[in-house]
């Protein structure tokens, strides 16, 4: 440690016999001090833990031993953390780092990270930002002001928002897990990405429901089933998503990486950092945004596939969409949100960051739910399709059509209205 400070002499031996008469004799443990280096020795407790102190506070310069505290130099074994990777906080002539293992800069820097990641999300980028723009459009201004309109135009907003906060994400990964564009954009980016990516959950919920009552109980829903009922209860939706998701806006998510010219960007959080708060605003988060969500959608569709086969075989069209519908919300959301629930609940420290990578992945493949959105919603629409031919290929025909899932109740002219 000889770099931390030539000019420091050396302690004292009457120091040294001090510290180890002054410490108590407790059960020997094994615990991590760290230097201002990426590695960490082992020491026992108490009296090397206490000389490991020391020896920091002497050696170390006068801007380093001020700003160092004994919780930001020690680490314990376990400890509960977000998704992200735990990283340590150095404070440096007033500058907060993370210090993070060398192990863990390798999965940061890895090919999976800086190339598949952010390739993901142009696709995404790429296939879900004129099909859900060009679906949109169609919903809001050519489409007829229905309950299922309504639902289906804030769903492919919801979607739009979210495509939309992808860039900062692809030059994010590109440049290295680098983040350039200041806190105040880091919280704004993940604050949208998670909550518009939830509210598309909630949408797809309420559209299940929607669906479930127009099948199942389509007199009792008549009354209530109105496109004002629907914008209220998509605008306690937006609420609902914003509340959720506020948490991200009031905590730091962007930290310089000790030793390193990356600035982070909600993948390295620091270790105790409102270790309870995390814990149960991710739990929250997932039961009231996911799983929830999830258990209503089941039943409301399974309800609905039960419904069209005590139909026969009219709808057997409509029961593969409704099943497709249900497939893609399962392999989309579920890989992410198990990963993130496992991860954080987690006490054992093998894991912390270990899944980091895993769940990376399955979060940028729940995005191509954006994608699937249109395809599954709008275009299976024989009204849709022939809206979008008749604007764009055959303009003397403007007249408005319908795009009802189902007539509002079961399926009476075609099977491929259903989910529409």
């Amino acid at each position: 440690m000889s770099h931390l400070g030539s000019d420091n002499e050396t302690p004292p031996p009457w120091t040294w016999i001090r510290a180890s008469i002054l410490v108590p004799w407790l059960p020997l443990e094994l615990h991590h001090c760290w230097d201002s280096t990426d590695c960490r020795d082992v020491v026992t407790t108490p009296i090397g833990l206490q000389l490991c102190r020391m020896s920091l506070a002497v050696f170390a310069p006068t801007d380093y031993s001020q700003n160092v505290t004994n919780e930001q130099v020690v680490a314990p074994e376990i400890t509960p953390c977000p998704r992200a990777i735990p990283g340590e906080k150095i404070t440096i002539n007033n500058i907060t780092y993370l210090l993070i293992h060398n192990a863990t800069r390798s999965q940061l820097n890895s090919v999976v990270t800086v190339r598949l990641i952010p390739c993901l999300y142009t696709l995404v980028f790429l296939v879900g930002l004129p099909s859900n723009g060009l679906a949109l459009w169609v919903l809001a201004t050519r489409a007829e002001k229905l309950t299922s309109t309504v639902f289906l135009m804030n769903l492919a907003a919801a979607d739009l928002l979210l495509i939309l906060v992808l860039p900062f994400k692809i030059f994010y990964y590109f440049l290295g897990n680098n983040w350039p564009f200041g806190e105040g954009l880091c919280r704004v980016t993940t604050a949208f990405f998670y909550g518009n990516m939830y509210c598309s959950v909630l949408l797809l919920t309420c559209i299940s429901v929607d669906r479930y009552l127009a099948v199942v109980h389509p007199f009792f829903s008549r009354s209530f089933r109105t496109p004002a009922f629907a914008a209220c209860t998509c605008t306690a939706i937006w609420l609902c998503a914003a509340v959720l998701t506020l948490p991200l806006i009031l905590q730091q998510q962007s930290y310089p990486l000790y030793r390193a010219n990356n600035t982070l960007c909600h993948d390295v959080l620091p270790r105790h950092e409102d270790d309870g708060y995390y814990f149960y605003y991710f739990i929250c988060l997932i039961a009231c945004a996911f799983l929830a969500p999830l258990v209503v959608m089941l039943f409301s569709y399974c309800s609905v596939l039960r419904a069209l086969l005590d139909n026969g075989k009219r709808y057997a069209y409509s029961m593969k969409l409704t099943a497709l519908v249900l497939f893609t919300l399962v392999a989309f959301y579920t890989p992410s949100n198990v990963l993130l629930l496992v991860h954080y609940s987690s006490y054992h420290s093998k894991l912390h960051g270990n899944l980091y990578i895993s769940y990376m992945v399955s979060l940028a493949i729940s995005t191509f739910n954006s994608c699937a959105d249109p395809f599954v919603y709008y275009y299976v629409s024989e009204d849709f399709r022939d809206k979008v031919r008749r604007r764009f290929f055959n303009h003397s025909k403007k007249t408005t059509t319908s795009l009802k899932t189902s007539k509002e109740t079961l399926p009476q002219k075609s099977s491929k209205d259903l989910l529409v």
